[in-house]
């Protein structure tokens, strides 16, 4: 086991239930020390990277970001070069349907209110993790170890996707995007055709819609746009961008694991995010 103090942090909106757990903690696990306790997913993921806890404690539905999210997030910006990236605990008042979707990924999680009995085998599950983390690492490399962790992630995100937002109907995909010209101000509107689209990129309210001609914007949140695109189409590659998948030309991996794709028509380099990396899991 690991001989250095263990810490975790808690994210979780409700402070009753975050002092709840707090407390039920201490009694199970004595030796472990709470870092920090935050109330929204954005100052999990800010807390966690200044903290780098061992575990983590996240409420699955926060203001703002949700747990999930938030752990897609952090996943995406951990060095796990430095440190590990933190065991992952989520806090969930989901019906069965979740709890087995979280089951059947072996991802841990806590039922709302907490209970003792399930949070002592949740210690348990977690210290035996410890355990066998620096031997895994060790074996196999720690960014094998992350993107493992990533995969795992992923397919809890595509297992619980009906739960957390059921798909509308859909007559057809989209074909036509009514964007503005990039420095346009929003002035002049113009229809895009989906087949000419190189990628998609969130930045900051609008979403940036790249074609070999030239860039624009579109005032439209990108995981909605992805709702309205034929998937099959359009790989998402990261929580913040999406790719024409026959306009991918070459993936390379850097020195720290990560992958970057050069798409033809378009000088620029995407970042593949570890969530999305078992796309291109032959490099």
């Amino acid at each position: 086991m690991s001989t250095h103090a263990l810490t975790a942090l808690i994210a979780e909106d409700e402070p009753l239930l975050a002092a709840a757990l707090q407390a039920e903690l201490a009694r199970a696990w004595p030796e472990l020390r709470v870092v920090a306790s935050v109330s929204d997913g954005i100052s999990a993921v800010r807390e966690a990277l200044a903290l780098k806890p061992d575990l983590l404690f996240f409420d699955i539905r926060m203001p703002g970001q949700s747990g999930l999210d938030a752990a897609a997030e952090l996943m995406d910006a951990w060095d796990e070069r430095a440190t590990p990236f933190p065991l992952l605990v989520f806090v969930t008042a989901y019906d069965q349907y979740a709890v087995q979707a979280f089951e059947a990924q072996a991802m841990d999680y806590l039922l709302k209110p907490v209970q003792p009995a399930r949070l002592e085998k949740s210690v348990q599950k977690l210290r035996l993790a410890l355990d066998g983390r620096a031997r895994t690492a060790t074996e196999s490399g720690a960014t094998a170890l992350a993107d493992a962790s990533a995969a795992q992630l992923q397919r809890l995100l595509a297992a619980l996707q009906p739960a957390l937002q059921p798909a509308a109907p859909r007559a057809a995909w989209l074909r036509q995007l009514p964007v503005s010209p990039a420095g346009s101000g929003g002035h002049s509107i113009r229809m895009v055709q989906v087949a000419e689209v190189l990628f998609l990129q969130a930045a900051d309210k609008y979403v940036r819609v790249v074609t070999a001609s030239g860039e624009h914007l579109l005032r439209t949140p990108l995981k909605d746009l992805l709702e309205q695109l034929d998937p099959a189409e359009f790989w998402q590659i990261h929580r913040a961008s999406a790719v024409r998948a026959d306009a991918i030309d070459s993936v390379q991996r850097d020195e720290a694991g990560r992958l970057h794709l050069s798409l033809r028509g378009s000088d620029e380099r995407l970042v593949v995010s570890r969530l999305y990396a078992h796309r291109f899991r032959a490099l």
